[in-house]
């Protein structure tokens, strides 16, 4: 029985197929084959197709077929521009979602602060990440790249005598360009929840 996240998908799969873009290869971007777009996302490589989103091996969960229709539909010319980098609140309407970008993006994360520290070199691999800048600050930070156009920049710090661990995400400066607002917040949980899956947590 197809979920109700599903249905949203394929909702927006038969919207983006009804009017395909010419130029949505060069939007996304993705390698083209016939009617089928190929790119990066969330760690693992999707596939658009008339028929399905694919994402992996399969096992995705579905919310992250909505993400990829939304941003499929939403695919612009623009390039990202990174700086300065935006915080979740920073952008209009996000207040009633703020509340769970928090706990589910940031939060999540601050308990495995350390075991995140030590595996940097592969979360920048598998999420297509770089170095943060160098006014990222904290103690260590670094730069992803859940879906092409659309960078966050993780900023870390740890547990000492005097402070708690933390953990704060930003948002490529023009990242609501290319996604609503409340699918930016999903995009935060899920790349979170892909380092927790990184780091065995």
């Amino acid at each position: 029985m197809i979920d109700n996240y599903a249905k949203i998908a394929k909702a927006n799969l038969e919207n983006l197929y009804a009017a395909l873009p010419a130029d949505l290869a060069k939007n996304l971007p993705a390698r083209q084959e016939g009617n089928q777009f190929i790119f990066e996302a969330f760690g693992e490589t999707c596939t658009i197709s008339p028929e399905a989103i694919k994402i992996g091996d399969g096992s995705q969960p579905t919310v992250l077929e909505i993400l990829i229709s939304l941003y499929a539909l939403h695919a612009r010319p623009e390039q990202p521009v990174l700086q300065p980098f935006k915080s979740y609140k920073d952008f209009p309407d996000s207040m009633p979602y703020m509340a769970a970008f928090t706990s589910h993006t940031e939060q999540l994360l601050v308990p495995h602060v350390s075991a995140i520290a030590a595996s940097v070199s592969e979360i920048k691999d598998v999420l297509k990440g770089e170095d943060a800048p160098a006014e990222a600050s904290g103690d260590f930070s670094f730069l992803v790249y859940p879906l092409p156009k659309i960078a966050l920049c993780y900023i870390f710090y740890e547990a000492d005598e005097d402070f708690p661990a933390s953990c704060t995400c930003l948002f490529s400066n023009n990242a609501r360009v290319f996604l609503p607002v409340d699918a930016l917040a999903d995009v935060g949980e899920y790349t979170s929840r892909k380092i927790m899956e990184i780091i065995g947590a």
